[in-house]
């Protein structure tokens, strides 16, 4: 089921294969996004209902499209005591992770009468777009809302598959209830991205778009991006495991597992040194699959972006991530902080056999909404940073401008602004 491949004897063209994963075939689904985007723009709440029953089974009408409180109320009553304290637990976890994060404002003077600054300004409104549909995702509504809560967004929505009986998962509302969030909508796809990009009727319109999809998701984000804020590329799921020897099997398999039972465009990677020890990886992994409920997914996400890749040695090894750039980058290696200093593309770094991905995806604190399919080499995951905006000050007294004046003119001068040069001189001649 895993392909094996000896990174030495890989061509150019093979190891560009290698690198390939779920969000580079983007463009197949495209022309569909394209069109719902379209349509949702046009038609408001009326295309979002048709797409709710064409593509998620759920007959809703505009009153029912928005979660009600005795909708949250009931889920407060289905979840478990335990469950929602583990939920509660893990937002605090988060919270306390995130307000690290929270850049401050400052001021200083640079010269004698020229002061600057830097200052912290919120978004109004943001919305996060939590995934359904195979599975609930409640975690994902606790890091997409509490580093928005956290930077003083002034609004938090989110939208969400329905289920084909016009409800929610439950955990999930409790979740987006205790991040914050304020209006959750029965909204999923591409048409939940449209609509908080364009706003309709119900749903209002946002500043910037977050949160994890599928390939749908990804597009729709493309599509939308000149007209609103997004975050990256959180596509299917992603891990890759650098080991030596001396790594665990069974710790390596399992973390694979966990990563394509998300969905049947996961990547499961695992680049090791060792052939004794990919042997005895993919031997583990067939065992723990058939004790998977969601076999199935897992099968056909690692048929189609599983690899175990073996490498001459672990400077190789390191090289391989750094062109992948993962989402999730485990290091079960002898010594991980010597590879970690020369690790520079990674969403996530997970360190030793004991720090699995899924302790992350819950209740560690990091943010788990991070960049797929090679984004990691250009930005980070989200984080408070995301919600806020840092506009500058600059404040000059005379002897302030005096001073800068020669500087600024010569400039002005330099690229044929003569008015710019003159909109200091007035100041200082008038005195």
């Amino acid at each position: 089921m895993l392909k094996v491949v000896r990174l030495w004897k890989c061509s150019q063209a093979e190891h560009e294969k290698l690198l390939r994963r779920s969000e580079l075939d983007v463009s197949s689904a495209m022309p569909k996004v394209a069109k719902i985007v379209a349509d949702v723009r046009e038609r408001g709440d009326d295309a979002l209902l048709e797409y709710t029953r064409s593509l998620d089974g759920a007959r809703l009408d505009r009153k029912q499209l928005r979660v009600s409180e005795r909708e949250i109320d009931a889920a407060y009553k289905q979840v478990d005591v335990e469950t929602v304290k583990a939920i509660k637990r893990a937002a605090a976890a988060i919270e306390k992770f995130h307000r690290r994060q929270l850049p401050r404002e400052w001021s200083t003077e640079l010269q004698p009468g020229i002061m600057v600054g830097q200052l912290v300004r919120p978004l109004a409104r943001v919305g996060i777009y939590i995934p359904g549909g195979s599975a609930s995702y409640p975690s994902s509504a606790l890091m997409g809302a509490i580093p928005a809560r956290i930077a003083g967004v002034g609004q938090i929505i989110a939208c969400t598959p329905p289920k084909k009986d016009g409800g929610v998962n439950g955990v999930m509302l409790v979740a987006a209830d205790v991040a914050g969030i304020d209006a959750v909508f029965k909204v999923g796809g591409a048409q939940a991205i449209a609509a908080m990009a364009y706003g309709t009727p119900t749903i209002p319109k946002v500043d910037k778009i977050v949160g994890p999809g599928n390939v749908y998701v990804v597009a729709a984000k493309q599509v939308v991006a000149p007209n609103v804020d997004v975050d990256f590329a959180a596509g299917p799921s992603e891990v890759l495991i650098i080991a030596d020897a001396s790594a665990n099997s069974a710790y390596i398999a399992a973390d694979m597992l966990a990563q394509a039972e998300h969905d049947p465009a996961a990547a499961a990677v695992l680049v090791t040194t060792s052939s004794e020890l990919a042997s005895e990886v993919c031997e583990s992994l067939e065992k723990m699959l058939e004790e998977n409920p969601r076999v199935a997914i897992a099968r056909r996400a690692l048929s189609k972006y599983g690899r175990v890749v073996l490498t001459a040695n672990l400077e190789q090894a390191i090289e391989f991530a750094n062109d992948y750039a993962p989402e999730h980058l485990e290091l079960m290696v002898k010594r991980p902080t010597q590879v970690l200093k020369r690790v520079r593309n990674a969403g996530a770094i997970f360190i030793g056999p004991y720090s699995p991905v899924a302790a992350g995806d819950f209740a560690v604190g990091p943010n788990h909404i991070l960049p797929t399919g090679g984004v990691a080499r250009r930005r980070s995951g989200l984080s408070v940073l995301d919600f806020v905006r840092l506009p500058t000050l600059q404040a000059l007294t005379e002897r302030g401008l005096k001073r800068v004046a020669a500087t600024a003119e010569r400039l002005a001068k330099a690229e044929g602004l003569p008015g710019h040069a003159q909109s200091i001189k007035k100041r200082l001649k008038e005195r």
